[in-house]
Parts: structure tokens; C-alpha cells; sequence
């Protein structure tokens, strides 16, 4: 039972979050693009919003790429300019740093949003199922370090970043890998998921559109022309 359970949370779970993620991303937007924002509260109160989010949003997008580039990328690409400890030992450090900011940041939030009476009035529970998650995540994240640090050889990290590369590239012998992990790291991993599983289901949406914004780099100059007599010509403009 306990070998079908691992299967299961780590070998058929990830596809089931990452196609509920894409799918249901591409689904909201098309049928529900009224929905489709962060439904800030800035104006109920800004006070403690500015330092939560600024603290919460530098946190979190760090650990994103940082989880991201750390964990699917090859050793060998690696390690002729690092070794595995070394690697292990800046994961720990700039994650603690900027886990502790997340971790900062999102109970703000989560006070902010339960302590308010008006806030609270016009909060979904989704909205406060998510600041949950991610705040468990956060101390989840923060837990490991002092077990990563009983692995200075960087074993562990090399394992679960197999894990990650075996799971994207659709290779078998993925859940194994994990079999002495410890339930933290493995916690850790399952609530991760869960959050890409419930993504199209929450606020967090609005994460694409701020990946979509980058398109106005390359976006042609629009010509803007002026209604009031006596003035130029057109004007390029973004």
C-alpha cells in the first residue's frame, strides 16, 4: 500500500496537476476572461499590503526560477563550474533568504486578509485556501534546510533534481528515487504540486498575464493621431 501511495503522489500525480494546470489555465481564459485578474484589495487598505506583496512576490519568484533552473538542469552542465555540495550550500542560503521573505511576506497577507473585517468580507475562500498553501509551503520550504544540511554532499539535492528530470522528460524509476527522502521533502514536493492543481481555480491566473506583458518589448509603435487642429503630424508611440 505504502509502495502504490509513492506511485502514485510522485509518479502519476505531476501529470495530473501540470494538465489541470495547462488546461485549465487555457480553459478559464477562454470561457471566463472577466475573472481573469488578481482582485487586489489595495484599496480597502494599502499599508500592509505594500510590504507583504513586494516581500511575498520577490520570494516567491526567486524560488520559482530558482527551483526551476536548479532542479532541471543537468549535473554535467553544472558540474565543471560547481560541485554538488557547493551547489546544495547556495540553494540553502539564497533559498533561507529568500524563503524567509516569502514566509514574511505571505503572513502579512494571510493577517491582513483575516484581520480586516471588510477585507475578509469580500475574500473568496479560494482566496484564503491559497494564502494557507503557500504560507505551509513557505515553512515547508524553510524546514528542509536544516535537513539539507545533514547532506553537505549535495546526494540528496542530486536525487530529487532526478526526480524532477525523470518526471518532465517522461522517464520511468522517477518514484524510486524517493524512497529515502524524508516526509519533509516529500511534503514539500506534494503541496508544490497541489498549487500548480489548484492554479486555474485562483487568483493566481494573473501570473500569466505578467509573463505576457514581456510581448510589449517587441510589440510594433502605434500611430497616434491628434483630433485638435494645428498640431504635428502622427506620433509614434508604445
Amino acid at each position: 500500500m505504502k509502495d502504490y501511495l509513492t506511485h502514485f503522489l510522485f509518479g502519476y500525480y505531476p501529470y495530473i496537476c501540470l494538465t489541470v494546470f495547462l488546461l485549465g489555465s487555457l480553459i478559464r481564459f477562454d470561457r471566463d476572461q472577466y475573472t481573469w485578474k488578481s482582485d487586489s484589495s489595495q484599496l480597502l487598505r494599502a499599508g500592509q499590503l505594500r510590504w507583504g506583496s513586494n516581500l511575498f512576490h520577490v520570494g516567491i519568484l526567486f524560488l520559482f526560477f530558482g527551483h526551476s533552473v536548479g532542479m532541471l538542469t543537468p549535473h554535467f552542465v553544472y558540474s565543471p563550474f560547481i560541485s554538488a555540495g557547493a551547489k546544495q550550500l547556495l540553494a540553502m542560503v539564497s533559498g533561507g533568504l529568500f524563503g524567509l521573505f516569502g514566509f514574511v511576506g505571505v503572513s502579512l497577507l494571510l493577517h491582513r486578509r483575516l484581520s480586516d473585517v471588510r477585507i475578509r468580507a469580500t475574500s473568496k475562500t479560494s482566496d484564503i485556501v491559497l494564502l494557507w498553501l503557500l504560507w505551509l509551503q513557505f515553512a515547508l520550504g524553510l524546514a528542509t534546510i536544516p535537513l539539507s544540511a545533514q547532506h553537505l554532499d549535495g546526494g540528496m539535492m542530486l536525487l530529487l533534481a532526478e526526480w524532477a528530470q525523470r518526471i518532465v522528460t517522461f522517464r520511468s524509476g522517477a518514484p524510486e528515487l524517493l524512497a529515502e527522502a524524508s516526509w519533509v521533502f516529500r511534503a514539500h514536493m506534494f503541496l508544490g504540486m497541489t498549487i500548480f492543481l489548484v492554479f486555474p481555480f485562483t487568483r493566481l491566473v494573473h501570473v500569466w498575464s505578467g509573463f505576457g506583458t514581456l510581448a510589449y518589448l517587441w510589440r510594433p509603435y502605434q500611430l497616434v493621431r491628434s483630433r485638435r487642429v494645428g498640431l504635428g503630424g502622427p506620433q509614434a508611440t508604445r
